[in-house]
């Protein structure tokens, strides 16, 4: 049986979660039992349906749907400006701001209210909201969930050439999308990039698929470097898959072909530069046209009309000779550096947390008039 973490100060009484206590006598809707679901860490969010929030567990290789009640409707959010939000969840939590990692942020499409997932220095889980000026925690005892494990997942102590854990890039990025659960990173298989999608409610059914796609930047054809980060989209009529990884390739996927045990090679539209990795990929609207909008380690936020995206009926299939070279569709960058986690807040405002010239940390908007 695993240990109870400790608590970080008064605010997270109560919030970290033990070992699957469980009371199956109450069972709210989506196959939601009530009681304190088992986690490990919380890596990635996600929001699906109704409220419910997804929380990838990469230590467990494992995601909870978690039933938050927290459906009043807002159909256009405030814009937002905190300034040094990580010393603002450090006060919140007692500690200081060397001990807590802001891991993800997702906004609720219903409330328009911000889920933070941050982790403490012992590696502690805590899941918050951000409301206006105030953070609050989001208690995890006492509440609706379903958990699903990921099939074939890495051993808990497998290991990469570098000897960093395989386990923890089980989950890679997550997302919601058709009634389906969307779970990218690595398996234990001999081609490890892949793609989960799993059906919502959770039955015993996860259709896996192995991924494959040429790396113009690397020289090569990869299958073991998992997706980094990825949303989905309609192109003439078919719905894709729309990834990133590391070195920044843009890869398309068709999701009819997403089915289980599929080897399904990407085709790679465009190649954003070495020497970087994508953070976060959200769809935004100005006007008539739709963008897509990533947040990236050493470049600043990228823009692809989605129409130049439909338009290219290339794939990248030799080598780009050059380090930072670029090739395939056109993109543009935003005068936005250091933006360390993006998400869409609503229809014309999408929300950020970026790391400052003078190094403070803030969450703020920004509306479509920067696109």
């Amino acid at each position: 049986m695993k240990k109870p973490y400790l608590l970080i100060g008064a605010l997270v009484a109560g919030t970290i979660l033990f070992a699957g206590t469980v009371n199956r006598s109450n069972k709210p809707s989506y196959g939601f039992v009530t009681g304190e679901p088992e986690i490990q860490s919380i890596t990635s969010l996600a929001f699906g349906p109704n409220g419910t929030l997804f929380l990838g567990d990469s230590k467990n290789a494992s995601v909870v749907a978690l039933e938050t009640k927290d459906i009043t409707p807002v159909e256009k959010a405030e814009a937002v400006a905190m300034k040094n939000i990580d010393q603002k969840v450090a006060a919140a939590l007692g500690t200081q701001v060397q001990n807590i990692t802001i891991r993800d942020m997702a906004v609720n499409p219903i409330s328009k209210k911000i889920y933070l997932a941050v982790e403490s220095g012992d590696g502690t889980p805590v899941l918050l909201t951000v409301d206006g000026d105030k953070i609050s925690s989001v208690s995890l005892n006492n509440v609706g969930y379903a958990t699903v494990a990921l099939n074939d997942a890495p051993a808990a102590d497998a290991k990469d050439q570098r000897g960093n854990s395989l386990r923890i890039s089980s989950i890679s990025d997550i997302g919601f999308s058709d009634g389906k659960l969307m779970v990218s990173g690595l398996s234990n298989k001999e081609f490890s990039s892949s793609f989960r999608s799993i059906p919502f409610p959770f039955t015993d059914s996860q259709d896996q698929a192995s991924l494959e796609i040429y790396h113009a930047a690397h020289s090569r054809y990869e299958t073991t470097s998992p997706i980094r980060t990825f949303t989905t989209t309609e192109i003439s009529g078919k719905k894709y898959l729309v990834a990133s990884y590391t070195c920044t390739p843009l890869v398309l996927f068709p999701l009819d072909e997403l089915k289980s045990g599929a080897h399904v090679k990407g085709r790679t539209v465009a190649e954003m530069g070495s020497g970087n990795s994508p953070l976060d990929m959200i769809t935004m609207k100005k006007g008539d046209e739709s963008m897509l909008v990533m947040s990236n380690t050493n470049r600043p936020v990228f823009i692809v009309d989605y129409k130049d995206i439909e338009g290219y009926q290339g794939s990248l299939t030799t080598p780009v000779p050059e380090n930072y070279q670029t090739a395939g569709v056109d993109f543009r960058s935003m005068n936005m550096v250091n933006v360390i986690q993006l998400d869409k807040l609503d229809d014309t405002q999408m929300v950020m947390i970026q790391r400052k010239a003078n190094g403070d940390l803030d969450l703020l908007t920004s509306n479509e008039r920067s696109l």
